[in-house]
């Protein structure tokens, strides 16, 4: 295993440099939408003046059955939760509830993840990348979802968009500069994921997520000193450990000893081996850190220390480790590295055009 804080050099040689984008035929992906889940709730739901909810057969709005969607009058500026919007917005009956969507221009959406997603003074040049990657991801669920009532959720389970409100000029900049490009990979948009900090190495898709992708591989980051999780520690109250392994389906009564098990290729902990005096058993790392918290945890690249009745983790990096390293591209910004080079470092095999695809 790799040494979990070693400075590493990054093995990528001379950048290099994505063709030259492409003219925007007809059908410019600058001009598409998306449509983006902002609410899933019980209900019932206002909007406006105008009061959902579930009925027998579908929806009732100010008590008159619907079908199993309806859409509000007008396109102007909605308050939905915490987000201010703009654009269609309906109501469906999903099977967890109601669910709102938000129909958006994907340049607008775009601008609204941006400020969700980056910190507005950053390099221009990660801006511009992380708008590409924004851009590339929405695309990718819009072709993966075409099927389902919404492209993308607008949360940490797809791009965190805070809705429609006038950003800062930087931001704007960023997704002018990049209108329309996307990075395709086999002629369709990529799943380009991205996370905080890699703590050194990012992950591959297939040692996360279970299955292999070309251009989401394991690869050498540096420079992520500036980020504040390159190093971290948590200490979690065995109370609170005991519970959330309970929640995991495994009893082992009061904890004595925790190891790690598993580790995967770039050094993140799959499983952890958990010895208790009523049990024992292993434990899935992604599960314990989505029960624990995600802010908790940071990520999975730890070691973890027994501490009385505590367990103490100390790790490197924050986020899933998968595709492009915000704070590891703003280390390649600040030394002059273009957009395009931060790209094709992070997704190695994908191209950037601009036009028309799946």
């Amino acid at each position: 295993m790799r040494g979990l804080f070693c400075s590493i050099m990054l093995l990528v040689g001379a950048w290099a440099v994505s063709a030259p984008a492409q003219a925007a035929p007809a059908g410019d992906p600058g001009r598409l939408s998306v449509r983006v889940l902002l609410v899933r709730a019980p209900g019932p739901i206002w909007l406006g003046e105008s009061r959902v909810e579930a009925g027998p057969a579908g929806l009732r709005v100010d008590g008159v059955e619907q079908g199993s969607e309806w859409w509000a009058e007008g396109e102007g500026s909605r308050r939905i939760g915490e987000r201010d919007v703009q654009g269609r917005v309906g109501v469906y009956r999903g099977a967890t509830g109601l669910w709102v969507v938000n129909h958006v221009p994907l340049e607008r959406y775009v601008l609204g993840t941006l400020a969700g997603e980056i910190f507005e003074g950053w390099e221009p040049e990660m801006l511009k990348a992380q708008a590409v990657a924004v851009r590339s991801f929405a695309l990718h669920r819009r072709r993966e979802r075409e099927d389902e009532a919404y492209d993308v959720v607008a949360g940490t389970r797809d791009q965190v968009y805070l809705g429609h409100w006038d950003q800062p000029g930087r931001l704007r900049d960023a997704v002018h500069a990049t209108r329309g490009e996307v990075l395709v990979h086999s002629g369709a948009a990529i799943l380009a994921a991205f996370h905080s900090a890699s703590g050194g190495r990012t992950a591959s898709a297939e040692e996360v997520w279970g299955r292999p992708v070309p251009y989401l591989v394991s690869l050498d980051v540096v420079d992520e000193e500036d980020s504040p999780d390159t190093y971290w520690r948590a200490r979690v109250p065995g109370p609170t450990m005991v519970r959330a392994l309970g929640a995991l389906g495994l009893e082992v009564g009061k904890i004595r000893e925790v190891r790690v098990a598993e580790r995967s290729e770039s050094g993140r902990v799959t499983r952890l081996r958990v010895e208790g005096d009523r049990g024992s058993g292993t434990v899935s790392a992604r599960a314990l850190r989505s029960e624990v918290g995600n802010s908790v945890l940071r990520s999975t690249l730890f070691e973890v220390f027994r501490a009385g009745d505590d367990t103490l983790f100390v790790g490197s990096g924050h986020g899933h480790g998968v595709g492009m390293s915000q704070w590891g591209g703003q280390a390649m910004a600040s030394r002059g590295a273009t957009y395009r080079e931060i790209l094709d470092v992070f997704y190695p095999g994908a191209r950037l055009v601009r036009g028309d695809y799946p």
